[in-house]
């Protein structure tokens, strides 16, 4: 039995190096880039508080078409793809454009809600999505579409199947001894100290990567979304949410504004929001999906989400957030969970430090790996140089005996 426990930790062992060592680049810029983005929204809103930032007039603010249309004199603003609006009157309208035929988005404008002056290019934008780019497919052509989004997702199995292993292996003869598994020896040097770091170190933060994997998935495989879609959702909503099939005949384009759309919204959220996202059609048909945060809302997630037909401004679907389970909100906030802001924003800073800790486990993993490499083959040596004397101390003895004979 003995013997079967270690050929099975041998096999973990091999696992676990195979996996860090091709893995390790790749995780770690994965990791760095997340923990980059965990205050972004902080840090635009404080680059960009000059023009977020309005005088409330006594005129009421313009209707989100006319923004639009006044958008016109603005030398490459290109086509409207979605508008932010607020219920504070002091805010700035936010409006996003559509990529363009060489499938670049030009930067979004905050606009005056009163008369459509242009307030500015929110700064840090631009960096930010590049970093989004890169965390999410890591800037392979095609974005969601392309094979960087597969990638990632072999990444988050290859880093659970690590975990796993690693527990595994460092699991100790006395599993109550709380100093040994969260108390690193910083008493000791080279492969001990590189060993001690990253398994204590890696039992801190072992629940937190656990989490980021297992929702990083959530983006990467379609199979896996479905999964959990129809594992936690009611059985209608999950039907809801599978994509239609193709009719085989595509649907005029025809074109719609948000005037529509905005006061079917007012009279539906009569309770009041704190702000709303409509966004227009991508491609043929009319419905508009729109997006709706109360005012008492501190996640990304809680918020209700509407299909109003842009054309004749009615009401398609209503998912309202009170409305959803426990295990239909676990779907909306996967994002939130997987970014720790679930806990708050000190869940953000706990994963944000665990994220940028992603290079000492790659940098240990790797001492470690090199450590043992030249162990081995100093213990081959030592056996070699056994095996060599022991043939020359045989060779002597029989010349010996051929002597006296």
């Amino acid at each position: 039995m003995r013997k079967l426990g270690l050929a099975i930790k041998a096999a973990l062992l091999q696992v676990h190096s195979i996996a860090g060592l091709v893995l390790a680049l790749l995780l770690s810029l994965i990791a760095l880039t997340g923990a980059i983005m965990s205050f972004e929204d902080e840090i635009v809103d404080h680059l960009n508080a000059g023009i977020m930032q309005v005088v409330p007039r006594t005129p009421p603010p313009l209707l989100p078409d006319e923004l639009v249309s006044r958008l016109k004199a603005v030398p490459d603003a290109g086509e409207v793809a979605a508008i932010t609006l607020s219920s504070d009157p002091a805010a700035a309208v936010h409006i996003r454009f559509a990529r363009d035929e060489q499938g670049t988005r030009p930067s979004s404008l905050y606009v005056d809600p009163y008369d459509g002056t242009v307030l500015g290019v929110p700064r840090g934008e631009d960096f930010f999505a590049t970093v989004r780019r890169l965390h999410r497919w890591l800037l392979v052509p095609g974005d969601g579409r392309g094979w960087g989004r597969q990638i990632t997702g072999v990444a988050a199995l290859g880093l659970i199947a690590m975990l796993i292993s690693g527990l595994v292996l460092r699991w100790p003869r006395r599993p109550s001894s709380v100093k040994m598994w969260l108390k690193p020896n910083l008493g000791l040097s080279g492969r001990g100290l590189h060993r001690s770091l990253h398994a204590v170190i890696g039992t801190w933060v072992l629940p937190v990567y656990l989490v980021m994997s297992l929702t990083g998935l959530w983006y990467s495989f379609d199979w896996y979304k479905d999964g959990v879609v129809w594992l936690l959702s009611r059985p209608h909503v999950a039907a809801a949410k599978r994509p239609p099939h193709p009719s085989g005949r595509a649907e005029p384009t025809q074109r719609v504004g948000f005037d529509r759309a905005w006061s079917t919204l007012r009279r539906e959220q009569s309770a009041g929001f704190a702000r709303a996202q409509l966004m227009l059609p991508a491609g043929p048909g009319t419905v508009m999906r729109i997006r709706s945060w109360p005012k008492d809302s501190t996640l990304e997630s809680a918020r209700d989400e509407f299909r109003i037909d842009a054309a004749t401004g009615q009401l398609i679907s209503a998912e309202r957030y009170a409305d959803k389970t426990l295990g239909e909100k676990t779907i909306a906030g996967v994002f939130d969970i997987h970014r720790g802001a679930i806990l708050g924003w000190p869940g953000r800073l706990g994963f944000m430090i665990s994220a940028a800790l992603m290079p000492l486990f790659a940098i240990t993993g790797v001492l470690l790996y090199l450590s043992r490499r030249k162990l081995r083959l100093s213990r081959q040596r030592a056996a070699f140089g056994d095996n060599a004397a022991d043939g020359a101390g045989e060779r002597q003895v029989a010349s010996l005996g051929n002597t006296k004979s």
